[in-house]
C-alpha cells in the first residue's frame, strides 16, 4: 500500500530575514539529501525590501529608514516584507509531472486564492503576471527559487501590514501597482495565525498532500551551524 504524502508545517513567528535565508539554504540541502521531507515554513519578517536575482534597482523610489535591503536568488523584482504579512516558504522536492515551474507558480496562486475564498474574499490571477489580485490592487506577491528541483522562497500575503512601505518601491516592478491587504479591504478581521491554518490546508489540498504534520522549529534550526541557538532565540515562535 502506498504511503500517504505528508507535508511538514512549521510556524516560526517573526524571523530576521538573514536568518531565514540561512535556514532556507540549510533546508534545501537537507531536502536534496532526503534528510527532511517536504516542509512549509510560515513566518513573518521585520521590515525588509528584497530584490530578485535580476531585479532592477531603479525600482527603488527612495530609501526607507530602518528597512534592510537584500538581493536574493529568487525570480521577480522588488517587494516589501514586514509585520502583519504572512510569509510562506515551501521547501519541496518537485518530481515527475510536478517539475514544471509555471505549474508550480499557478499552484501557489491557487493556494492563496482558495484560502481567501474561505474568508469571503474573491481573489484572482492576472494574465501574464505572477501573484494574486483583488480587482485592481495586488494582495499577494510570489517569487520562487529552485535548486536541483527543490523549491525555496515562496509567497507573501498582506494580512494587516503597513502598506505605506510599498510607496518607497515599484512593487514587483509593475508601474502603477497598488497594494492592498485583508485589513485594508474592510469588513474582515482575521488573525495571521488563523490565516496560516487556512493556508496550510489549502496548500496541502492543492498540491496533493494527505497528511499535515507539525514540525518543531528547533529541529530545523539545528540544520544550520553552531549559531543555530542564536537564530532560534531571534525567532519569536512560542
Amino acid at each position: 500500500m502506498n504511503e500517504a504524502r505528508k507535508l511538514g508545517v512549521v510556524r516560526l513567528g517573526t524571523v530576521e530575514y538573514r536568518a531565514a535565508l540561512r535556514l532556507q539554504d540549510a533546508m534545501v540541502q537537507a531536502r536534496i539529501a532526503d534528510a527532511i521531507g517536504d516542509t512549509l515554513m510560515l513566518l513573518e519578517h521585520p521590515h525588509v525590501f528584497t530584490l530578485g536575482r535580476g531585479a532592477d534597482p531603479g525600482f527603488i523610489r527612495r530609501q526607507a529608514p530602518g528597512v534592510e535591503m537584500h538581493r536574493v536568488s529568487r525570480g521577480g523584482q522588488i517587494t516589501y516584507h514586514g509585520p502583519g504579512q504572512l510569509i510562506a516558504y515551501p521547501i519541496l522536492k518537485l518530481e515527475g509531472v510536478a517539475r514544471d515551474v509555471g505549474r508550480y507558480l499557478r499552484d501557489l496562486e491557487a493556494v492563496v486564492i482558495d484560502a481567501l475564498a474561505q474568508i469571503g474574499i474573491a481573489a484572482e490571477r492576472r494574465a501574464g503576471m505572477t501573484g494574486v489580485w483583488i480587482g485592481g490592487p495586488k494582495i499577494a506577491s510570489i517569487g520562487v527559487g529552485l535548486r536541483r528541483w527543490v523549491t525555496f522562497h515562496g509567497f507573501a500575503l498582506n494580512v494587516a501590514c503597513d502598506l505605506s512601505y510599498f510607496d518607497a518601491i515599484v512593487p514587483c516592478g509593475i508601474a502603477g501597482c497598488e497594494m492592498t491587504s485583508i485589513a485594508a479591504l474592510g469588513g474582515v478581521e482575521i488573525a495571521t495565525d488563523h490565516l496560516a491554518t487556512l493556508i496550510e490546508r489549502s496548500f496541502a489540498a492543492r498540491l496533493g498532500y494527505e497528511l499535515i504534520e507539525a514540525v518543531r522549529p528547533g529541529s530545523l534550526w539545528k540544520l544550520i551551524d553552531a549559531d543555530a541557538a542564536d537564530c532560534e532565540a531571534r525567532s519569536q515562535a512560542p
